[in-house]
């Protein structure tokens, strides 16, 4: 890490002063706020990598900002340690509950709160690297999809799709994270099949349809080793399972399927369908609800999960909601 930065909050200059002599002889960057709302600015414009934040200020006290700060998918990483006069239980539980990460107690011990600092920096370091590792693996799956034109927006596409879906039957937030994820991360096992079958413009013989079908077992080998990958990895091998266990890779039946790889399949298909592939043009919507129709009373799909989906897919603004952009995917632009 390259002289970390640490953003200190208080509304006592002299305590801000007195810390930042402390850590004077330290490689960190040291910035300070005087109050929460300055606090707010200066973690949107420095990202810091770690905050030292007191309770007791005017405006904005540290138990909101560390509430602002822990609710944003770009900030609820940077370590809070909160600095206290007050030593109740009930003041340390509030703080736990709003994601504080470590707690100084005034008087200040500096080494103390020196350790403190080392430790949780040590830690910042570990979750960056396996932040730039995750990027790495979601640019491998992007250009996966980048080699065929038709493809173009897929990944984005059905991870709206899917994490729609999970909101509309009531699923949690690490859920719709996780098959959003999923969304982007299904087809990365391609990177392991050849460019003269997985980019044939005609149908593919039964030789190279079974290798293709290598695809979700390869791509959950390429995420196993991330340990941030471990609730995705499901998905990826399970996203081609159809219900009446005519599937693959493990031919799983109905609700052996886990739910979100259900979710992903069903919405892979219907974006599959609606766009243009090399040997067809894109079906509409009518066209395309037809067939999961079909498929579904054929025993391939979820019942209950498609007739949700086909309310999700029949909304008014079903187009431009699938097509926001995604965190995991807008990082990367």
């Amino acid at each position: 890490m390259d002289r970390p930065t640490i953003l200190i909050v208080d509304d006592q200059r002299d305590n801000i002063d007195l810390i930042k002599t402390f850590f004077i002889k330290e490689s960190y960057h040291l910035e300070s706020a005087s109050n929460g709302e300055e606090a707010l600015k200066k973690v949107d414009s420095i990202h810091p990598d770690l905050i030292l934040l007191d309770i007791v200020m005017p405006k904005m006290d540290g138990y909101q900002v560390c509430k602002k700060i822990k609710s944003n998918p770009e900030t609820r990483l940077i370590p809070v340690v909160m600095v206290t006069g007050m030593n109740d239980r009930e003041s340390k539980i509030k703080g736990i509950n709003l994601g504080v990460d470590d707690f100084v107690t005034k008087p200040i011990d500096m080494f103390e709160l020196k350790a403190r600092v080392a430790s949780l920096l040590r830690l910042k370091e570990y979750t960056d690297q396996l932040e730039s590792a995750e990027r790495i693996i979601f640019s491998l799956a992007l250009a996966v999809e980048a080699k065929d034109p038709h493809t173009k927006g897929h990944c984005n596409r059905l991870a709206n799709y899917a994490s729609l879906l999970a909101e509309q039957i009531g699923l949690s937030d690490n859920e719709i994270r996780t098959v959003r994820r999923g969304g982007v991360l299904h087809d990365i096992g391609k990177l392991a099949i050849q460019d003269n079958i997985l980019l044939k413009p005609g149908p593919l013989s039964e030789e190279e349809y079974e290798i293709v079908r290598t695809h979700s077992e390869a791509g959950e080998r390429i995420c196993k080793p991330l340990k941030t990958m471990e609730d995705v990895l499901p998905l990826i091998r399970h996203h081609q399972e159809l219900y009446d266990g005519s599937g693959y890779p493990d031919h799983l039946k109905g609700e052996d399927i886990p739910l979100l790889a259900r979710i992903l399949a069903l919405s892979d298909c219907y974006d599959a369908l609606t766009t243009s592939r090399p040997y067809r043009d894109a079906m509409s919507h009518q066209e395309a609800i037809q067939i999961l129709d079909q498929e579904t009373l054929h025993g391939k799909y979820d019942p209950n999960l498609y007739a949700e989906f086909k309310t999700l897919v029949n909304m008014p603004e079903i187009h431009q909601r699938v097509n926001e952009d995604i965190r995991e995917i807008s990082e990367l632009n």
